[in-house]
């Protein structure tokens, strides 16, 4: 508990850097780029296409008539933006996921190492491609998560539970696996990652809730035509802030556990010649993993 907390209120403090700030800044002209071309290309036929669907579902035409008849209105043509919107809001996450992944993170990794953590040796277990590599695989699989729960969602619990534990557990995997990359050896990855398994799964679901929070903005864009065009970028902005604030809090919580995890085995090197098994089992006895 204390190497979670404590990596939170540092990862807290260290986004209101001017460096980290900048940084949270540059994938948002990209992203506001990609919204922009699908804005125009595609946003007109997405809801023509999203309201014609609405009104040929046969199980709810009596129910859109019957709302229609309480707002005087047509529903479907009101509802299908907001369809589109937040149809379109995971695959924004998941391109800010990969930016951050591949960009942000390993630049964000490097000033918590540098500044925390100077005299860690920087080992190499992984390299550049293979981590991005290794990002996008296990994005396919939460995007096919995603779309096999979509179903589910109409139980309204659930709705609530599913999204952010499946972006919770792509967060998890993907940055764990990169604030390790620089500094860890595989094998120190893999005996840290299992140690750490079920804090590393809570800071990735609770980054997940995080990140579904700026949906509100996102969606207000809409609402508020006016202001489509500052509540929108301002989502997005959001949404990589979140992002960058989960790399620092992975950083963190990752580079002070391998310091510890490296001085356990020193210390037991000093006194038995096989320390390695030893302080493995240690540090999965003190974080229960199975």
């Amino acid at each position: 508990m204390r190497l979670l907390l404590d990596s939170f209120w540092r990862a807290v403090a260290y986004c209101l850097r001017p460096r980290v700030m900048l940084l949270s800044l540059l994938p948002l002209g990209l992203m506001v780029a990609l919204a922009a071309l699908f804005g125009y290309f595609f946003w007109a036929p997405t809801v023509a296409w999203t309201r014609e669907a609405l009104d040929a579902w046969p199980l709810l035409s009596s129910f859109w008539g019957w709302i229609g008849r309480l707002f005087s209105g047509d529903v479907t043509a009101m509802l299908a933006p907001l369809v589109v919107v937040f149809a379109a809001t995971p695959l924004l996450v998941v391109v800010s996921l990969v930016i951050v992944a591949g960009f942000m993170a390993p630049a964000l990794t490097r000033l918590v190492g540098e500044r925390r953590f100077p005299a860690l040796e920087q080992k190499k277990g992984a390299s550049f491609i293979g981590s991005v590599a290794r990002s996008l695989g296990l994005t396919l699989l939460a995007l096919v998560a995603l779309v096999v729960s979509m179903p589910l969602w109409l139980i309204p619990p659930l709705v609530l539970i599913l999204p952010p534990l499946i972006w919770g557990w792509l967060t998890y995997r993907v940055m764990s696996f990169d604030a390790l990359a620089e500094h860890a050896s595989p094998e120190e990855r893999a005996a840290l990652l299992r140690a750490h398994r079920l804090p590393l799964l809570g800071i990735g679901v609770l980054c997940g809730y995080l990140g579904a929070a700026p949906s509100i903005v996102w969606a207000s864009g809409l609402l508020f035509a006016a202001a489509f065009f500052v509540l929108v970028p301002l989502a997005i902005w959001i949404y990589t802030l979140v992002f960058a604030f989960s790399a620092l809090w992975f950083a963190h919580y990752c580079l002070d556990a391998l310091a510890q995890l490296r001085a356990q085995r020193a210390a037991l090197a000093s006194a038995d010649p096989a320390p390695a098994l030893e302080a493995d089992r240690a540090v999965e006895t003190l974080w229960g993993a199975p």
